[in-house]
């Protein structure tokens, strides 16, 4: 190796070594989200809960009347749920398991977001139970897909 060539690899190392702490502060930093939800809805709290465990930061957003959030964010009338949140580019409809979400956050898939309609009991915040349900994806023009199943 040349004598530049070992420079500017010494120096290029040393650089990406003092912003390592930074970088990984940052992906450790908590994730962002905005819950809208009714004030007497019990198991929208525990999901909100529940994804402050798997690393997000909740706002929370406590409304009488969650239908203007559904249709302002695009949620089809199909896959609503009880509670509406919104974290980066997507719309949480439901209570949508933390790992999905971070899957989304990290993979960018070009969707709308992932809902899981009504209440399963299975689902996070809804209790424990042996029903299997869907996490389902949407687009803009409201085309819907089975995204995870659990």
């Amino acid at each position: 190796m040349h004598r530049r060539e070992f420079v500017r690899v010494t120096l290029g190392a040393g650089a990406v070594l003092a912003a390592a702490p930074s970088l990984l502060r940052a992906l450790d930093a908590p994730v962002k989200m905005t819950v809208y939800k009714t004030p007497s809805c019990g198991c929208c709290k525990d999901w909100v809960k529940y994804m402050e465990g798997q690393g997000f930061t909740a706002a929370v957003v406590d409304i009488n009347d969650l239908s203007g959030i559904k249709r302002s964010s695009g949620v089809p009338a199909k896959l609503e749920s009880c509670h509406t949140a919104l974290v980066g580019a997507y719309v949480i409809e439901g209570h949508v398991p933390a790992d999905l979400v971070k899957k989304i956050l990290a993979e960018r898939p070009k969707i709308t977001g992932l809902a899981v309609p009504g209440m399963p009991t299975d689902a996070p915040g809804m209790g424990t139970g042996k029903t299997p349900y869907d996490v389902i994806a949407w687009d803009k023009a409201g085309k819907t897909s089975v995204f995870a199943k659990r």
